[in-house]
């Protein structure tokens, strides 16, 4: 087999391949077992057919065309292993030579990574945010905690910003009530701002029994954007009361004793959020101060296929949100040129990190051991709250491991990346990023250590009084390991 690399562009070539047609021997054989299965001849089993009568009656040409096509994929993969390209999508295959018994040829035109050279990244230096804890945002946790606690009591008076009214609202149109956008019973806190526009104006002032009607847009539903005639009525408005901040509340919501050791507990685990926050943004810069230094062409088509990734993401968290992109403009404050043009920004931006990122696995012989791959699935399955093994079986099946493998020696570049660059934070204290991670994977591994011995302790217990129905029924409502791998990270209890 022969082939020439023809470079159209920067980012896109054309393979012209050469075949000597004894190669095909092997897909003419397959070819005309599978048309034998096919054809249904007098005198002769399915399966059974010699390939003369093929040719009399089917046509040389099908079998012709069955072979070649069953040739190509494997073809085409050599012609590009044998050209030690990068390539990018699906090519635009054309057959051009199919001379029976002598010669076949194609041409393939496909996009490919650019060839360059990753520059030397020692040196890099990036700033990140403080990772400081606040008293503020430790008193703010807090309150969020409180809130979750909080009781409603009735109020005999109007209703007032952050009461909570239970009401009923009768939307209609043109005096025809619309169903899908009427509700009874419904329990809304006032000044949320969190329905439709105009209802907090609408229910300030109003006690039990009372009503108003209002103008507003309908936001979901058959009717949405349209305008209409919205009636709330309040059954009873009810006030929220926080519990105290003291050691009652602390025994009450968490599993410490006084409120000085939950406040303590709140800022230990701010603190390491906020570690975190500065070591992905300390990865993401580093990557940023990376590509500075790179000038690259990209692919058109790959740019285009990640813009349309991202609109499609965009759409369908929109869908689950009930919103419109035009409800999200609004909010952001954008236009829909602005939000186009950034969507755009980001997907070059994307592609790129992408190919610096691929480019420098090459150039340092990085590789991805089987334990890393395991590791990276088992985390993945923890998140999506599923066994690892399920998880495994769906991405073996749908084919994702290759880009699996892809994401982790991205992952291993970028931490190569990392360790090259000096990162700093706002106030110009130098930070150990190595050391920073095993602080938190020290954290994390100590706090899985406790809660197996815990889960060990609380099964030998168990295990004395429980039937072995009853040892079935509990396993059988476990909670998935990704949540409770969550809930192995704070002390604090769930509302």
């Amino acid at each position: 087999m022969k082939t020439d690399v023809e470079e159209l562009t920067p980012t896109r070539v054309k393979l012209t391949v050469e075949v000597p047609f004894d190669e095909l021997k092997p897909n003419l054989d397959k070819a005309y077992k599978e048309i034998s299965q096919q054809v249904r001849i007098k005198g002769f089993r399915p399966g059974k057919v010699p390939a003369p009568l093929i040719d009399k009656y089917v046509g040389r040409g099908a079998v012709l065309q069955e072979a070649v096509n069953d040739a190509l994929p494997e073809l085409y993969g050599r012609a590009v292993e044998e050209s030690e390209i990068f390539v990018l999508g699906q090519p635009d295959v054309e057959v051009t030579e199919l001379e029976d018994g002598t010669q076949f040829a194609f041409t393939a035109e496909v996009d490919i990574r650019p060839k360059f050279e990753v520059p030397d990244y020692d040196g890099l230096e990036v700033v990140v945010e403080d990772a400081e804890v606040t008293d503020e945002q430790v008193g703010e946790t807090i309150d969020n905690l409180r809130e979750r606690f909080a009781s409603l009591t009735g109020a005999e008076r109007a209703a007032e910003d952050g009461d909570f009214a239970t009401i009923d609202l009768v939307a209609r149109i043109d005096g025809e009530e619309i169903e899908d956008a009427s509700t009874t019973g419904y329990s809304y806190e006032v000044g949320s701002n969190s329905a439709i526009e105009g209802l907090d104006e609408a229910l300030v002032g109003l006690a039990a029994g009372e009503d108003k009607t209002f103008t507003g847009t309908l936001v979901g539903g058959e009717h949405a954007g349209e305008e209409a005639e919205i009636t709330v009525t309040v059954q009873s408005v009810k006030v929220k009361n926080l519990p105290d901040l003291d050691d009652e509340f602390a025994q009450l919501a968490s599993e410490f004793d006084t409120i000085e050791e939950l406040r303590e507990d709140v800022r230990v685990r701010l603190g390491r959020q906020v570690k975190l926050q500065q070591l992905s943004e300390a990865r993401d810069k580093a990557l940023e101060a990376l590509l500075e230094k790179v000038d690259i062409p990209l692919p058109d088509k790959v740019v285009e296929e990640e813009v349309d990734r991202r609109n499609q993401q965009l759409e369908q968290q929109l869908q689950m949100a009930g919103m419109t992109r035009d409800d999200y403009l609004k909010e952001e404050e954008k236009t829909a040129e602005e939000f186009d043009t950034e969507v755009a920004d980001a997907a070059r931006l994307a592609v790129k990190g992408g190919f610096v990122l691929d480019q420098l696995a090459v150039q340092e012989e990085l590789n991805v051991e089987n334990e890393e791959l395991s590791e990276y699935v088992v985390t993945q399955a923890m998140q999506m709250g599923v066994q690892p093994q399920q998880l495994a079986e769906y991405l073996t099946q749908n084919n994702q491991l290759p880009a699996i493998v892809s994401e982790v020696l991205r992952s291993k570049a970028l931490n190569l990346v990392v360790e090259h660059v000096t990162v700093k934070d706002e106030s110009g204290n130098e930070i150990d990023v190595d050391a920073v991670q095993r602080e938190l994977n020290g954290e994390t591994a100590q706090a899985e250590d406790a809660a197996e011995d815990a889960a060990d302790a609380e099964a030998e217990d168990g295990a004395q009084e429980e039937t072995p129905e009853e040892t079935a029924e509990a396993a059988a409502e476990e909670a998935p390991a990704g949540e409770a791998a969550d809930e192995q990270d704070a002390k604090t209890k769930d509302a």
